[in-house]
């Protein structure tokens, strides 16, 4: 699977609540930066998304997604601009940094910027 796939299947398993597969994209040294919080290990994560996320019916909206290659086959950077949405309201926009393990197909690092 490409990098852009890898990370169209983060989104989908987050709006679909499917914790396992969330787990399966992430690597396990898997580390997440945004404006209010960090995460630093792929368990931390994972129990966030599904335990103590504010509001979990949302659905990501990709306007963009956007890969590079490292050039060495090793990995790949994925940037996305999109909004997530609840059932009729857009709540925030978003640009996420992907840093994609190409090896083990797994995301090694996001980078969460919002407005």
């Amino acid at each position: 699977m490409d990098a852009t796939g890898l990370v169209r299947r983060y989104y989908d398993a987050l709006d679909a609540h499917d914790y396992g597969e969330l787990e399966a994209v992430l690597a396990p040294e898997f580390t997440q930066r945004r404006p209010d919080r960090a995460f630093e290990s792929r368990a931390a994560f994972v129990a966030f998304m599904r335990d103590e996320r504010p509001n979990p019916d949302t659905t990501h909206e990709l306007e963009a997604v956007i890969a590079t290659e490292s050039g060495d086959g090793d990995g790949a950077t994925v940037a996305v601009r999109g909004r997530v949405r609840d059932a009729s309201t857009v709540l925030f926009e978003f640009a996420d940094f992907f840093a994609v393990d190409e090896g083990t197909a797994r995301i090694e690092r996001l980078e969460t910027y919002s407005r």
